[in-house]
Parts: structure tokens; sequence; C-alpha cells
């Protein structure tokens, strides 16, 4: 039997049967304790877990029963994120999810064939939260209702939930690598290659966007004090939200879609293919409803033929931009099967202080370095000149790096170009891109594994640069750069950048 995950949107009514279906299943696994492997929470603590966090949203309790140690070891704060395994993780964890609550589903006399739905939010006129997400009633009218999450704020913070689809994107269906590079490249469309990353700090193209903004807007922050952050926002709650697991559905989707294009190949390297067990660390895996184990690897993740669903739209909703240009030649890393970009990798201009997003703007300077300047702006003017087997000009990023906070449901725009007295919101050509720095506050901890070094963020300004340059505005010694809010953000945020650069990265 093929399952088919169905777009929430488009399922008949509010309360389809795949939503209510979905309702009771999800009852049923909360009706478990903390410590139960096919529970509610013991599956939202394998995405991420913090006590203090759990307490303030009222989800543990003094009388809880934790889960064994050896439990602990294997399932919990197993995901990964800011790491290549971002997608094949997640693509198993929900697989494993979807199992445990189709089983609830058939004991409870609902149809064998039960699927995920998921939320296309790029949609047009589906980017709201799904109606039975959002009433703490069942439609019968009466209250326990199971999807409902009271610590929903949305992009305003006022409990109105929706995806500002005017600040989302597509763009990294146009990365014609699964795997980035360090260094302030490109970091690709799947991330970079890492071991077992629980937290990374280095997010990669679907990650930054829309996973990481879908998180930190849908969950918000209330703008009442105390300031609540949402479940939603917060990689150590977010899998409490049954809105989460659609969510993921629909980047899972996003990742099927990246794939139809033939040109588009996930990794070969083995590390990638056989996953962090192979070199010593943990292994994927997930509890399932009959009390087995389901251990997987990425590349058991691969196709969906071989897991046995298929989704019944595979189209992104919105087309993202062109490409910037062709990929350039590849080489061999010397490992079989394995080709890789060839690539070089050099900054370009950097500020020389750390900048915090605050109040309604910040702004900043970029001194470049004449001679990589000079070295963008030639490739440029040669690809211009329409000559026949010239390069195309080099992509240019722009870093956010060290980007450190206490809230994670702040979001912000970031700007590249403007004059001092151009008004950002009459520029959206400028938009360099805009960021939710979903984990930041748990990166932020010198406590966790990267001793409070923060997230970093890459974003491509090649389109930018390129204007800027045929408008003769990158001659200048330096650029701007504007960080725009989308909302000013609580005293509590303590949100800064650390350090702001570009680089170009040839082939």
């Amino acid at each position: 039997m093929t399952f088919v995950r169905r777009n929430v949107w488009e399922l008949g009514d509010d309360w389809a049967e795949e939503i209510l279906w979905y309702a009771r299943g999800v009852a049923a696994m909360k009706a478990r304790g903390l410590n139960e492997p096919t529970g509610w929470r013991f599956y939202a603590g394998m995405h991420g877990f913090n006590a203090a966090r759990w307490q303030e949203l009222g989800y543990l309790f003094a009388t809880d029963t934790p889960p064994t140690q050896a439990d602990f070891s294997t399932f919990w704060r197993q995901c990964q994120h800011g790491s290549w395994y971002f997608l094949p993780w997640h693509r198993g964890y929900v697989l494993a999810l979807e199992a445990n609550i189709r089983a609830e589903v058939v004991a409870l006399g609902g149809p064998e064939d039960w699927a995920l739905p998921y939320w296309n939010y790029f949609k047009p006129g589906q980017d709201a939260l799904p109606p039975a997400f959002g009433s703490p009633d069942w439609p019968d009218g009466v209250g326990d209702n199971p999807l409902y999450v009271e610590q929903r704020y949305g992009p305003d913070g006022d409990g109105n939930v929706f995806v500002p689809t005017d600040q989302v994107n597509l763009d990294a269906l146009n990365d014609p690598d699964f795997t980035g590079v360090t260094g302030g490249g490109s970091t690709g469309f799947g991330g970079v290659d890492t071991g077992f990353s629980h937290n990374g700090s280095l997010h990669g193209g679907i990650e930054t966007q829309p996973h990481d903004w879908v998180h930190g807007l849908v969950g918000g922050q209330s703008v009442q004090p105390p300031e609540t952050v949402g479940a939603m926002a917060d990689p150590r709650t977010a899998g409490l939200d049954p809105i989460f697991w659609l969510h993921h559905a629909n980047i899972d989707r996003l990742w099927a879609s990246w794939n139809l294009d033939t040109t588009h190949l996930d990794p070969s390297q083995q590390p990638w293919l056989l996953g962090p067990a192979s070199t010593g660390e943990r292994a994927f895996c997930a509890p399932m409803p009959d009390g087995t184990t389901f251990t997987y690897t990425p590349e058991e993740m691969m196709n969906l033929p071989d897991l046995g669903y298929e989704y019944d739209d595979l189209t992104p909703a919105v087309a993202p931009p062109p490409p910037p240009g062709p990929a350039g030649p590849v080489v061999d890393d010397g490992e079989e099967g394995v080709a890789v970009p060839e690539t070089e990798v050099e900054l370009v201009g950097s500020n020389d202080k750390a900048v915090p997003v605050a109040g309604r703007e910040s702004r900043t300077q970029v001194r470049l370095d004449s001679s990589a300047r000079q070295k963008v702006g030639d490739r440029i003017d040669a690809a211009d000149s329409g000559e026949e087997g010239v390069a195309a000009p080099d992509r240019v990023f722009l870093n956010l790096e060290n980007v450190r906070g206490r809230s994670d449901a702040t979001a912000f725009s970031v700007y590249l170009g403007l004059g001092d007295d151009e008004d950002p919101a009459e520029h959206p050509e400028r938009l360099a891109g805009s960021i939710a720095p979903f984990g930041v506050s748990e990166a932020s901890d010198f406590d966790d594994e990267h001793a409070g070094a923060g997230l970093n963020f890459v974003l491509e300004v090649t389109g930018i640069v390129n204007e800027l340059h045929r408008e003769g505005r990158l001659a200048a010694d330096d650029l701007s750069v504007r960080v725009v809010p989308r909302r000013p953000p609580g005293g509590k945020s303590e949100l800064s950048i650390g350090r702001i650069s570009i680089v170009r990265q040839g082939r």
C-alpha cells in the first residue's frame, strides 16, 4: 500500500476525515506518560528538550516519570539542525510519527490508509493556520481539541497565526548543490558536511528558508508580559505542537520537489549515506507502535517509493527566482562516484563591529577589499559582454556570523546597498533575505556544544551585487547593510549579529 500525503487546505472542509483522525491519534498519544516511547511528549523530546521551557509551557510536571537513561540516551535530543543530515533525519522522524498515529487511527476503527497531511503555506490563500488547529474545541463544540496549542502567538505576537508570504521564499530550490561549503560560500540546498549535529551553527538553504521562518513566526512571542515564546519557535519545544508535523511534511515535500530536477543530486559520500553511526556517533532511530525500534540511515531515506508514501502534488506553488548562472565545472574529489563543484571562496569585505538587532532598524557598513571587489566586477563585465565561452559571474554571499540572542521568535530582514535616505520598504530589489534564528537561544548558551558562538546564516546576494555594479555603486569603499526587524524585539531578546561579511564564490 502506498500512503498519500495531501494538502491540508484541500481536504474538503476544516475538519475533514484526515484531520479528525489525526486529532484522535494525537489525543491517544497524549494520554501516555512522559516515559512511554510511543507517547506524544516522548516523541517531542526526541526533537529537543529543556526542562524549564517544558514547565513554562505546561508540558512537564513534578509527578512525571522521566524516560530511562537508556531511552534518553538513545532517542532524546536527537534532531539534526545546521547539518547535511537535516533533511534525512526529519524524513525518518516524520515517517515514524506518522506510523504511530496511523496505528492509533486503525485501533480506533479508522482507515488503514491514513496519511499525514502537509501545510503548503506558499499556495495562495493557504498561508493561515489551518482552522482545526486554531480552535480549542472539537468540531462538535466541546473543548480539549488536541490540535490546539495556546502558545502560538504568530508573527505579530497577538495570536493571529499565519505565514507572512512576502518574507518567505523558495530560493533554496535553485541551489544546484545539496551540500554546501564552509568559509562563507553557499551552504547548499541541504546543508554543510557535519557529523551528528543536534544544534549546528550553520544552517543550509532550505533550513534557513522557509523552515526556520515558519517555526519562528508561527510560534512567535507574546506581546503581553512575560513575553512567552511559543512552542513552535524553539527547537526544544517545537515537537509538542501538532502543526510541527504538517510543516515538516511540507519541508520533506520540497526536498522531493528539488529532486525532480535530474541535475539535483543527493550526497553520495559514505558518511552521509550511512549516517553518523558509521563513524561511531549516535544512530538515527525512533520507537514504533509494535515495540520495535526503527533505525535508519540517510541512504534509506532517499526514495519515497521505497518508503511507501507519496505526495499528491510536488509543485512548489510559488516559482523560485531564476538561478544566478550556470553551475560551472566539477572536479572529482578522489572518492568513487562523487563529483563536487570546483569552488574558490574569497572574502570581499566585512564590517568592524557587532550589530544589535533592536528598535526599528540597525545600520552598518561593510568595508570592501579593492582587489576582491575588482574580481567580482570584472567577471560581471565579462559575462555581460556576451562573449562566447565566458564564465558566469561569481556567486556572492552575505554572511551573518555569530547571531546570538535569548528569543527564538525574533525575525528580521536584511537589505544591501541602500542609500542613507532610501526606505527599505520601497526597495524590495535590495532585500538580501529574511532570517528567523530558530535555535538561537540554545546556540547562545555558553553550556551549549558550540560554547555560545550563536548561529550563522548565508544569504545569496549575487543578483543585488550584479545590479549595484552595473549602476556604478559597487565602486565605493563600502556597502551599506540595513537590518530591519519584523517588529521591534522585546528587551529580553538581546539579539545581535557578531559580524557581517561578503564573500565571492567562483567556479
